[in-house]
């Protein structure tokens, strides 16, 4: 399991989230620098809903940007992006009304193989 899968499961498990079946949230998400281009006709800024229990990684398979394109992650404004295992968080639940902004990296920097000081 996966994903979304795996948080589903657990909340079956623990009996948590019997309520959620067939709910949908909606979320806006905002794409910027690189990512931007997998925008479509939508445009950066975009209104999705899904189902209740969906994550990060649920919003980046949605919009079709390879994981490996997304440099950085924003909820509301908070970088949730650093995995406790390194990588990306895909794993963190949304809620309803947050804003995600993905982004690709930023010229000059990490990501684009610049040094850090």
């Amino acid at each position: 399991m996966h994903g979304t899968e795996a948080t589903m499961r657990r909340m079956q498990i623990a009996g948590i989230g019997h309520n959620i079946d067939g709910r949908l949230i909606t979320i806006e998400a905002r794409l910027f620098n690189s990512v931007s281009k997998f925008a479509g006709k939508d445009g950066p800024f975009q209104t999705l809903s899904l189902p209740a229990g969906s994550s990060v990684g649920d919003v980046i398979r949605a919009l079709s940007i390879p994981l490996a394109e997304v440099y950085l992650v924003m909820r509301n404004g908070r970088d949730v992006t650093p995995s406790l295992y390194g990588g990306l968080n895909t794993e963190s639940v949304l809620d309803e009304g947050d804003v995600i902004a993905l982004s690709g990296p930023v010229p000059y920097s990490w990501g684009y193989g610049a040094p850090v000081v």
